[in-house]
Protein backbone atom coordinates (compact mmCIF):
# COMPACT_ATOMS: atom_id res chain seq x y z
CA UNK A 1 0.00 0.00 0.00
CA UNK A 2 1.60 3.32 -1.33
CA UNK A 3 0.40 6.72 0.16
CA UNK A 4 0.27 10.20 -2.07
CA UNK A 5 -0.02 13.16 0.17
CA UNK A 6 -2.25 16.24 -1.76
CA UNK A 7 -1.45 19.25 -0.30
CA UNK A 8 -4.02 22.35 -0.98
CA UNK A 9 -2.38 25.72 -1.64
CA UNK A 10 -5.15 26.92 -4.40
CA UNK A 11 -7.11 29.15 -1.75
CA UNK A 12 -6.74 33.00 -2.40
CA UNK A 13 -6.99 33.68 1.21
CA UNK A 14 -9.52 36.35 0.91
CA UNK A 15 -10.98 36.43 4.26
CA UNK A 16 -8.17 38.04 5.24
CA UNK A 17 -7.94 40.83 2.94
CA UNK A 18 -4.33 40.29 2.04
CA UNK A 19 -1.93 41.15 -0.76
CA UNK A 20 -1.11 37.48 -0.81
CA UNK A 21 -2.65 33.96 0.01
CA UNK A 22 -2.33 33.56 3.17
CA UNK A 23 -0.19 30.11 2.82
CA UNK A 24 2.29 31.93 0.85
CA UNK A 25 3.00 34.71 3.83
CA UNK A 26 6.57 34.47 5.32
CA UNK A 27 7.32 34.49 9.32
CA UNK A 28 10.36 33.51 10.23
CA UNK A 29 11.72 33.61 6.84
CA UNK A 30 9.93 30.73 5.53
CA UNK A 31 6.44 30.30 3.94
CA UNK A 32 3.78 28.76 5.65
CA UNK A 33 3.17 26.22 3.05
CA UNK A 34 6.90 25.65 3.74
CA UNK A 35 6.09 24.41 7.27
CA UNK A 36 3.08 22.38 6.04
CA UNK A 37 5.10 20.18 3.29
CA UNK A 38 8.00 19.67 5.51
CA UNK A 39 6.35 16.94 8.27
CA UNK A 40 5.02 14.78 5.08
CA UNK A 41 8.82 15.41 3.81
CA UNK A 42 9.94 13.72 7.08
CA UNK A 43 7.37 11.02 7.11
CA UNK A 44 8.38 7.95 6.31
CA UNK A 45 5.08 6.34 4.86
CA UNK A 46 4.31 9.04 2.37
CA UNK A 47 5.53 7.92 -1.11
CA UNK A 48 4.87 11.10 -2.51
CA UNK A 49 3.18 14.69 -2.68
CA UNK A 50 1.61 16.40 -4.99
CA UNK A 51 0.76 19.90 -4.34
CA UNK A 52 -2.49 22.05 -5.94
CA UNK A 53 -1.54 25.51 -6.31
CA UNK A 54 -1.83 28.29 -8.96
CA UNK A 55 1.22 28.20 -11.46
CA UNK A 56 2.35 31.57 -10.15
CA UNK A 57 3.24 30.30 -7.18
CA UNK A 58 5.22 27.15 -8.57
CA UNK A 59 8.64 28.60 -8.75
CA UNK A 60 8.47 29.84 -4.71
CA UNK A 61 7.25 26.33 -3.99
CA UNK A 62 9.89 24.18 -5.22
CA UNK A 63 12.31 26.46 -3.94
CA UNK A 64 11.43 26.13 -0.57
CA UNK A 65 11.34 22.33 -1.55
CA UNK A 66 14.52 22.13 -2.80
CA UNK A 67 15.51 24.31 0.42
CA UNK A 68 14.09 22.27 3.09
CA UNK A 69 14.80 18.68 1.46
CA UNK A 70 18.35 19.95 1.67
CA UNK A 71 17.77 20.84 5.04
CA UNK A 72 16.68 17.30 6.22
CA UNK A 73 19.51 15.61 4.37
CA UNK A 74 21.64 17.53 6.09
CA UNK A 75 20.53 17.06 9.17
CA UNK A 76 19.20 13.91 9.40
CA UNK A 77 21.02 11.89 7.20
CA UNK A 78 18.17 11.26 5.10
CA UNK A 79 19.52 10.80 0.89
CA UNK A 80 18.27 12.43 -1.77
CA UNK A 81 16.51 9.63 -2.75
CA UNK A 82 14.15 10.79 -0.52
CA UNK A 83 13.33 13.70 -2.45
CA UNK A 84 8.80 12.77 -3.15
CA UNK A 85 7.53 15.75 -4.92
CA UNK A 86 5.52 14.44 -7.78
CA UNK A 87 4.33 18.00 -9.57
CA UNK A 88 1.86 20.16 -9.32
CA UNK A 89 -2.17 19.97 -9.96
CA UNK A 90 -4.56 22.96 -11.64
CA UNK A 91 -6.79 24.68 -8.34
CA UNK A 92 -10.53 23.77 -9.31
CA UNK A 93 -13.53 26.48 -8.70
CA UNK A 94 -13.72 25.38 -4.91
CA UNK A 95 -11.86 22.91 -2.79
CA UNK A 96 -13.23 19.71 -3.77
CA UNK A 97 -13.03 20.36 -7.49
CA UNK A 98 -8.74 20.99 -6.31
CA UNK A 99 -8.71 17.44 -4.85
CA UNK A 100 -10.71 16.15 -7.82
CA UNK A 101 -8.03 17.25 -10.04
CA UNK A 102 -4.91 16.29 -7.88
CA UNK A 103 -6.71 13.02 -8.12
CA UNK A 104 -7.32 12.69 -11.51
CA UNK A 105 -3.32 13.58 -11.84
CA UNK A 106 -2.42 10.73 -9.81
CA UNK A 107 -4.95 7.87 -10.99
CA UNK A 108 -2.12 6.53 -12.82
CA UNK A 109 0.51 5.93 -10.57
CA UNK A 110 -2.05 4.66 -7.94
CA UNK A 111 -4.36 1.14 -7.22
CA UNK A 112 -7.28 -0.12 -5.85
CA UNK A 113 -4.94 -0.70 -2.36
CA UNK A 114 -3.26 3.10 -2.16
CA UNK A 115 -4.74 5.34 -0.32
CA UNK A 116 -3.95 9.53 -0.67
CA UNK A 117 -3.67 11.91 2.35
CA UNK A 118 -5.13 15.60 2.31
CA UNK A 119 -3.86 18.31 3.69
CA UNK A 120 -4.60 22.11 3.85
CA UNK A 121 -1.33 24.68 2.90
CA UNK A 122 -2.86 26.66 5.64
CA UNK A 123 -2.27 24.33 8.36
CA UNK A 124 1.29 24.30 9.40
CA UNK A 125 1.32 23.01 12.74
CA UNK A 126 0.60 19.41 11.85
CA UNK A 127 3.02 16.75 13.30
CA UNK A 128 4.69 13.67 11.31
CA UNK A 129 3.23 11.79 14.53
CA UNK A 130 -0.07 13.05 13.52
CA UNK A 131 0.58 12.12 9.70
CA UNK A 132 1.28 8.48 10.89
CA UNK A 133 -1.47 7.76 13.20
CA UNK A 134 -3.82 8.86 10.28
CA UNK A 135 -1.98 6.37 7.95
CA UNK A 136 -1.80 3.30 10.07
CA UNK A 137 -5.10 3.85 11.48
CA UNK A 138 -6.12 3.50 7.57
CA UNK A 139 -6.09 -0.37 8.24
CA UNK A 140 -9.39 -1.94 7.88
CA UNK A 141 -10.63 1.03 7.28
CA UNK A 142 -12.12 3.53 3.99
CA UNK A 143 -10.56 6.66 5.23
CA UNK A 144 -9.37 8.17 8.93
CA UNK A 145 -10.39 12.33 9.96
CA UNK A 146 -8.77 13.38 12.93
CA UNK A 147 -10.93 14.79 15.10
CA UNK A 148 -11.15 17.10 18.34
CA UNK A 149 -14.38 16.90 21.61
CA UNK A 150 -16.14 19.86 21.34
CA UNK A 151 -15.54 21.84 24.76
CA UNK A 152 -18.42 24.68 24.29
CA UNK A 153 -22.46 23.77 24.79
CA UNK A 154 -23.86 23.66 21.36
CA UNK A 155 -26.77 24.53 19.85
CA UNK A 156 -28.91 24.48 16.56
CA UNK A 157 -30.68 27.23 15.28
CA UNK A 158 -33.16 27.07 11.88
CA UNK A 159 -32.85 30.69 10.80
CA UNK A 160 -29.19 31.80 12.63
CA UNK A 161 -31.39 34.17 14.95
CA UNK A 162 -32.70 32.10 17.74
CA UNK A 163 -31.79 28.73 19.24
CA UNK A 164 -33.88 25.51 18.10
CA UNK A 165 -32.86 22.86 20.09
CA UNK A 166 -29.84 21.54 21.82
CA UNK A 167 -27.21 19.27 20.58
CA UNK A 168 -25.36 16.42 22.54
CA UNK A 169 -21.70 18.04 22.88
CA UNK A 170 -20.73 14.66 23.64
CA UNK A 171 -21.61 13.59 20.22
CA UNK A 172 -20.21 16.55 17.85
CA UNK A 173 -16.94 16.55 17.02
CA UNK A 174 -15.10 18.88 15.01
CA UNK A 175 -12.95 17.96 11.98
CA UNK A 176 -9.40 18.64 11.31
CA UNK A 177 -6.92 17.57 8.42
CA UNK A 178 -5.12 16.10 7.28
CA UNK A 179 -7.66 13.25 6.04
CA UNK A 180 -6.74 9.64 4.28
CA UNK A 181 -8.84 8.00 1.76
CA UNK A 182 -8.96 4.69 -0.10
CA UNK A 183 -8.05 6.79 -3.19
CA UNK A 184 -10.00 4.63 -5.81
CA UNK A 185 -13.12 4.70 -3.51
CA UNK A 186 -12.79 8.05 -2.89
CA UNK A 187 -12.41 9.08 -6.10
CA UNK A 188 -15.61 7.54 -7.64
CA UNK A 189 -17.04 9.41 -4.50
CA UNK A 190 -15.74 12.78 -5.64
CA UNK A 191 -17.03 12.01 -9.70
CA UNK A 192 -20.50 10.83 -8.38
CA UNK A 193 -20.82 14.66 -7.17
CA UNK A 194 -20.10 15.83 -10.63
CA UNK A 195 -21.46 18.31 -11.80
CA UNK A 196 -23.26 20.55 -9.86
CA UNK A 197 -23.39 18.92 -5.98
CA UNK A 198 -19.33 18.93 -5.37
CA UNK A 199 -19.62 22.74 -5.96
CA UNK A 200 -21.63 22.37 -2.27
CA UNK A 201 -18.68 20.36 -0.65
CA UNK A 202 -16.58 22.22 1.85
CA UNK A 203 -14.88 19.15 4.09
CA UNK A 204 -12.82 16.79 2.11
CA UNK A 205 -14.36 13.95 4.03
CA UNK A 206 -18.14 14.73 3.14
CA UNK A 207 -17.92 12.78 -0.56
CA UNK A 208 -16.76 9.98 1.34
CA UNK A 209 -19.63 9.91 3.83
CA UNK A 210 -22.11 10.54 1.19
CA UNK A 211 -21.17 7.37 -0.46
CA UNK A 212 -21.20 5.35 2.43
CA UNK A 213 -17.79 4.81 2.87
CA UNK A 214 -16.26 3.51 6.64
CA UNK A 215 -14.17 7.06 8.08
CA UNK A 216 -12.86 6.32 11.60
CA UNK A 217 -12.13 8.80 13.77
CA UNK A 218 -8.88 9.26 15.88
CA UNK A 219 -8.16 12.35 18.31
CA UNK A 220 -6.45 15.32 16.49
CA UNK A 221 -4.04 17.58 17.95
CA UNK A 222 -5.42 21.10 19.51
CA UNK A 223 -2.03 22.96 18.05
CA UNK A 224 -3.30 21.55 14.43
CA UNK A 225 -5.19 24.77 13.69
CA UNK A 226 -5.66 26.02 10.38
CA UNK A 227 -4.99 29.92 10.11
CA UNK A 228 -8.07 31.09 8.59
CA UNK A 229 -8.44 34.63 10.63
CA UNK A 230 -5.70 37.82 10.86
CA UNK A 231 -5.62 35.86 14.96
CA UNK A 232 -4.57 32.75 13.80
CA UNK A 233 -2.07 34.19 11.78
CA UNK A 234 -1.02 36.21 14.96
CA UNK A 235 -1.18 33.07 16.91
CA UNK A 236 0.82 31.20 14.30
CA UNK A 237 3.65 33.89 14.03
CA UNK A 238 3.86 33.81 18.09
CA UNK A 239 3.90 30.06 18.43
CA UNK A 240 7.19 30.06 15.72
CA UNK A 241 8.96 33.12 17.20
CA UNK A 242 8.69 31.80 20.84
CA UNK A 243 10.53 28.23 19.16
CA UNK A 244 13.11 30.13 17.56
Amino acid sequence: MNCIAIILSGGTGSRMNMDIPKQYIEVADRMIITESIRPFMECELVRDIRIVADEMWHGRILGEFDLRMADLVMDQGMHDGMYKFSGFSVPGANRQLSILNALRDIVDDCNEEDIVIIHDAARPMVSTDMIQRCIVSCEGHDGVMPVLPMKDTVYYSEDGMAVSKLLNRDKIFAGQAPEVFRFQKYLEACEALLPDRILEIRGSTEPAIMAGMDIAMIPGEEGNFKITTIDDLARYREMILQDM
